[in-house]
């Protein structure tokens, strides 16, 4: 059954009648499939409730879903292992693959690696000057973009169940708002795919984010990587680089600035004389270019996770490091599942409450968020409704799920909603 009381306004609007056809009577499980589009409703149904969801986590003991289904998987795998039986000794034709970078994709990496850039930037002013205010739950990983803490009961850390699982509140930073996992970095992504176990302390960390610009061409001096101008060769599926290492630094010796950190010094020069609203408007933009440049150079450049924990990893390969602890790990010997990873597990969204623009929203003295009335709430990932907060426009693609053609009632009206 839907949420009751969940009407759009426009269908308030047209009265009884139309209220009546755009709201059939649906079970629970017809509900949940048409909201996220999937069997069982037609097209028009699915533009009569115009709200999307956020994606539910998984349990914990059950492994991530795959991106490419199984059965292609194992087809792909099939086809490699022919293709390896015909020509045992082949040079690699195709980048990433053969060690050469793409060249359609370099500029792209730069725009990521600029965006991230200008949203961490971003995220600092907002936050740590004053313009919005940051909450984050003293025991749990919960997030609330406002001046005072919901009263929703979502809270699962430790002694939730004597506080009736609400939230303990406490001033939260930026680093809350958006979650950049970490990886190791590969000096030669193709030559050496892999840490081990034994190469963990010596390996450096440094953001997942990060490391997909490196590996796509972005070079930064502190985590230096092996460019190759020849493609390798594949003798019985082992990487053979005849490649020589003697003019491996020859263009090393730059000591001038590049041309990518004065475009960001001028830009952060022009952030400082932005307004708030500038700012957040700024600030959403490189979040939205972040992640539809991430998502093209995935298709690429290969990226990993454990199908079990958040651990992520970029290169064609997972690494060895035996630090899973999720379910199962005893089975793997504290290895990780890898599977392929998704936009949102190299740029964690962390989806927050969104808090409406009237009668809520804990800032001027109005009330927070109640328990009571939070199937009338939409969601959105913390960038964006901090953002919003800020002044920038809502995106098109986070209107349904924030749901705001949605009047909540007041607290003392909720049980007359039918």
């Amino acid at each position: 059954m839907p949420p009751s009381g969940l009407f759009p306004r426009r269908a308030l609007a047209e009265g009884a009648g139309a209220l009546g056809r755009s709201l059939p009577l649906v079970g629970g499980g017809s509900w949940t499939r048409l909201v996220h589009g999937g069997g069982g409703g037609s097209e028009a149904e699915g533009e009569e409730f115009p709200y999307a969801d956020v994606p539910r986590p998984g349990r914990k003991w059950e492994r991530k879903p795959y991106v490419t289904p199984m059965k292609v998987l194992i087809r792909r795998a099939k086809e490699e292992r022919r293709a390896r039986r015909e020509n045992p000794c082949r040079v690699l034709e195709r980048p990433p693959e053969n060690g050469l970078l793409v060249p359609g994709l370099v500029g792209v990496a730069h725009q990521v690696h600029g965006a991230w850039e200008s949203l961490l930037r971003g995220l600092t002013r907002l936050v740590e000057g004053g313009a919005v205010a940051v909450r984050r739950c003293r025991f749990c990983p919960e997030v609330h973009v406002g001046g005072v803490g919901h009263e929703i009961r979502t809270c699962e850390g430790p002694g939730s169940a004597a506080r009736n699982a609400l939230h303990v509140w406490r001033p939260g930073t930026a680093r809350d708002v958006v979650g950049f996992p970490y990886c190791y970095h590969l000096f030669d992504r193709v030559g050496k795919p892999r840490v081990s176990h034994k190469e963990k302390y010596d390996v450096p960390r440094l953001p997942a984010i990060l490391e997909l610009c490196i590996q796509a061409g972005v070079d930064v001096e502190r985590y230096p990587t092996k460019r190759r101008t020849r493609p390798v060769y594949s003798i019985e599926g082992r990487i053979v680089d005849f490649e020589p290492d003697d003019d491996e630094d020859d263009s090393a010796d730059d000591t001038g600035p590049s041309l990518p950190s004065l475009a960001a010094d001028e830009a952060g020069k022009m952030e400082e004389e932005m307004t708030v609203c500038e700012l957040g408007a700024r600030t959403l933009q490189s979040w939205l270019d972040m992640r539809a440049g991430a998502a093209r150079l995935m298709g690429k450049y290969g990226v990993v996770t454990c199908g079990y924990c958040p651990e992520v990893q970029v290169g064609p390969k997972g690494h060895k490091v035996r630090m899973c602890k999720a379910s199962k790990h005893q089975q793997r010997d504290g290895q990780h599942a890898w599977q392929e990873a998704t936009v949102d597990d190299l740029v964690r969204p962390n989806y927050v409450w969104h808090v409406p623009a009237t009668g809520h929203g804990g800032d001027g003295g109005a009330p927070p968020l109640a328990n009571e009335l939070k199937r009338y709430y939409g969601k959105a990932p913390a960038v964006v409704e901090l953002c919003v907060r800020a002044g920038a426009p809502v995106p098109a693609q986070y209107r349904s799920m924030m749901r705001l053609d949605v009047v909540p009632p007041a607290r003392d009206e909720h049980d007359l909603v039918a």
